[in-house]
């Protein structure tokens, strides 16, 4: 269908057309065609920034990387993440090379700021393993004003080397930060510690420690807990609770500066038998909690790293806890709380904090407070009963379902065998100008085939291939097997197979 074009085209108008378009490559075909048809037009950055986006989501590389030299001629002011995002789709489809040399060649884009691309080059190079192309390009560029912030570089490359169990190398780099002529923050700390606890690092996690009470806990922060605890913790998995406990006075003492009337006493000869490491444990996080400084930030630093290692009884202690001090749970804390009981598959428990703590709480549930649940219902197998949030989604001012929430219900639906209900899903997810992958239409065409709903099935196909994607051969051959079985439909099967062999 042609566009009905405006008399007089801004950039924003521009951006509203494309995003109504199902062809990626139709759309790309209006955003050219308008400079020729006016001509004093000029694309400006938020409409670069949303082609490019279009064409990064589906993974059109070729004619990304178009539009992005279109952008450099033109010479428009264009925003950081822009090329953070064509970074990382360079690297999701293995084109590291091509993501090095577009960063490389910033200087000739008009943007002032180079961070999130820096942060995001810096990253997808540890986790390709180029570690010495990774220093390289830090030495290279960290010291240049377009990069804004040299500890979040450091934090980010920290954080990959320790999830790929280098903790020395973090280490290294933890070390090497005052020489960069930048101080480590409190998330340095967390980075760090884990990885070194992760790697059974101990005594160098303990030196960490010391120097974090001299560096960043002069004050007392209750965030600092959060650090503490994965050393206390790691030192009692190791069966070291007498050091464990010795460790935590000094902790009380030195790095929460906790008076004595809040330093919570352990039972000392309970924790020495070693047999109850768990309960020792529930101690420990008894007495942090209790010996910080009460605050929302504590409380909720607390609270969201329980939640996030599935320690869901703890969390909901900490949760009660502030509440007899007087603070509300934060949203983050009901996201993390969420994210937990849906991870355990406790979707009950989850529709719960949602329907009953958060409007206690005075809280609205955000979009993503409903994706999280939305996701735990799918994979729990009641996609049915996700389906039905659409509709709350939809009543609620200011919540509007987003591609991530229809690509979680079409894809639970079609796990459930229910394709019909996922046909429907779908349709209104494109009414939204939401594009589906590749693999969502995949499966269900073949669902829609092993239900016999040819009809249907083709419809799908046919959508799929005006957005310029072509089906996997398996999706083929269940076309050919449900359409083919009745010879009346021969000639549509043929057709069929005619467009995509022209295609």
């Amino acid at each position: 269908m042609s566009v009905r074009w405006p008399r007089l085209l801004s950039p924003t108008h521009l951006s509203q057309i494309i995003k109504k378009q199902k062809n990626p490559l139709t759309a790309l075909q209006y955003f050219n065609e308008a400079k020729v048809k006016y001509p004093n037009y000029r694309h400006n950055g938020p409409v670069y920034a949303t082609m490019i986006g279009i064409l990064a989501n589906l993974n059109r590389i070729t004619e990304m990387k178009e539009v992005v030299n279109q952008m450099k001629e033109d010479s428009c002011e264009c925003k950081d993440v822009v090329f953070a995002t064509v970074i990382k789709t360079y690297a999701n489809a293995g084109l590291l090379n091509e993501a090095v040399s577009l960063f490389r060649n910033l200087s000739q884009f008009n943007c002032v700021n180079w961070t999130e691309s820096f942060n995001t080059l810096l990253k997808e190079m540890v986790k390709e393993s180029k570690l010495e192309d990774a220093h390289q390009l830090f030495l290279e560029s960290c010291y240049g004003w377009e990069v804004k912030s040299r500890v979040r570089s450091l934090n980010l490359l920290m954080d990959v080397l320790c999830q790929r169990k280098r903790s020395d190398l973090a280490l290294q780099i933890f070390l090497e930060m005052e020489y960069q002529g930048c101080y480590p923050d409190r998330e340095s700390y967390r980075i760090l510690m884990k990885g070194l606890c992760d790697d059974e690092r101990l005594n160098e996690a303990t030196h960490l420690l010391y120097s974090m009470f001299w560096r960043i806990s002069q004050k007392g922060s209750g965030e600092d807990i959060v650090v503490y605890r994965t050393l206390l913790f790691a030192l009692c998995d190791k069966g070291q609770i007498q050091e464990a406990l010795e460790m935590l006075e000094k902790i009380l003492r030195k790095g929460l500066k906790a008076p004595k009337s809040r330093r919570h006493r352990i039972d000392v000869p309970l924790c020495n038998s070693g047999e109850d490491i768990e309960g020792v444990k529930h101690l420990i996080i008894e007495a942090l909690v209790r010996g910080s400084i009460p605050s929302l930030a504590s409380y909720s630093a607390m609270a969201v790293d329980l939640y996030n290692e599935g320690r869901i009884s703890e969390g909901n202690e900490v949760l009660d806890e502030m509440q007899v001090k007087g603070f509300w749970p934060s949203l983050v804390m009901y996201e993390a709380k969420l994210a937990a009981l849906c991870k355990e598959g406790l979707v009950d428990e989850a529709v719960k904090v949602i329907e009953e703590e958060m409007v206690r709480g005075i809280f609205v549930p955000t979009v993503r407070v409903y994706n999280i649940m939305l996701k735990g219902l799918c994979d729990a197998g009641h996609s049915a009963i996700a389906v039905g949030y659409l509709k709350k989604m939809a009543k609620q001012v200011g919540c509007v379902a987003n591609k991530e929430t229809y690509s979680i219900l079409v894809d639970g639906l079609c796990r459930d065998g229910r394709f019909v209900e996922a046909s429907r899903v779908l349709e209104e997810m494109l009414i939204k100008s939401h594009w589906p992958s590749v693999e969502t239409y995949n499966v269900l065409i073949k669902g829609l085939c092993s239900l016999g709903r040819r009809y249907e099935a083709l419809i799908w196909l046919e959508e799929m291939m005006s957005q310029g994607n072509l089906p996997d051969l398996s999706v083929w051959s269940s076309l050919v097997a449900s359409v083919c079985c009745n010879m009346a439909d021969m000639s549509v099967c043929y057709m069929t197979f005619e467009q995509l062999s022209s295609s």
